[in-house]
């Protein structure tokens, strides 16, 4: 079997991100239809993640075995997801699904801030210059009010997390597979929560899901989590780190879109909306563009 084409790959991968970016849109709203709490939603939403996962591995009969050190990687990388999506979800119930994706969108800029630390290469102005411009896109599209201050801190210490390890895993990709990065990922955001909710007494007013709450978790831990999770760190073999998150930030665009197509909401398609998803829009497609017209003059 012949190796697939390089420019192939990337236009297939960047085709599976923006897939991965639709579904992703749906946590939110998923997150504000199920009643329970930020924490237990996340407990029960990695819980799902990882045995269907465990389940796809039985039925594959694949191999999922790793050394002690990338176990160990991977575990503590599963707090920082763990903790990365009870913020999200804590943003929402704090203020709106509209103000917790806004504040998502400084994953852009924090990506461009830290991925040039952890990988020890040089900050890239043009990365931060097209974070900020993202920031400011999707800004037009929303208006914040004070009252949204604790979910706005929540958003963005979510961000900031979501970027660190956002480029572990651009890593890890390299030297394992999506599907074994995922489960040892998930398997730790199980355990850390868990061991959260132990320690703080949580499991004694643990909330069971009702009928309606089983059935968005089970969505949101298969579809949602498994499948879009492996998909996410699976591109991450050819496309960047910042990439990634620039993509991912069409995700609150696609929240409205689907917003009116399921429900009708003209209201959302506003001027703003069409300005600022013109402004994302734009600078996702013309960042490969200038970035390649950089390297050609230096």
């Amino acid at each position: 079997m012949q190796p697939v084409p390089l420019r192939t790959a990337l236009n297939r991968n960047l085709i599976i991100l923006n897939f991965t970016v639709v579904i992703w849109s749906f946590t939110g709203i998923l997150g504000k239809l199920i009643s329970i709490d930020a924490v237990s939603l996340v407990w029960y939403r990695v819980l799902i993640g990882f045995l269907t996962l465990f389940i796809y591995f039985r039925l594959k009969q694949t191999r999922f075995r790793v050394t002690r050190k990338e176990f160990l990687q991977l575990f503590f990388t599963g707090a920082l997801v763990g903790t990365h999506w009870i913020l999200f979800f804590l943003s929402i119930k704090l203020s709106t699904v509209s103000v917790a994706l806004v504040c998502y969108s400084s994953l852009t800029l924090f990506t461009a801030i830290f991925d040039p630390l952890i990988n020890k290469k040089r900050i890239a102005g043009l990365e931060i210059i097209f974070g900020l411009l993202i920031i400011g896109g999707i800004l037009v599209i929303f208006k914040f009010e004070p009252r949204y201050t604790k979910g706005i801190i929540s958003g963005l210490l979510c961000a900031m997390l979501a970027s660190i390890f956002y480029i572990i895993n651009s890593r890890q990709v390299k030297i394992l597979q999506p599907t074994v990065i995922s489960f040892y990922e998930l398997l730790g955001a199980f355990f850390w929560i868990s061991v959260y909710l132990f320690s703080s007494g949580g499991f004694d007013h643990f909330k069971l899901p009702g009928k309606a709450d089983i059935g968005y978790l089970l969505l949101l831990g298969t579809v949602c989590t498994s499948l879009a999770y492996v998909a996410g760190v699976s591109v991450m073999r050819s496309i960047s780190a910042f990439r990634v998150a620039l993509f991912t930030n069409l995700e609150p665009v696609y929240g409205i879109i689907l917003s009116f197509v399921f429900f009708g909401d003209m209201n959302k398609m506003t001027l703003g909306f069409w300005a600022g998803a013109t402004i994302i829009l734009s600078a996702i497609l013309l960042f490969p563009v200038v970035q390649k017209q950089v390297y050609k003059k230096n």
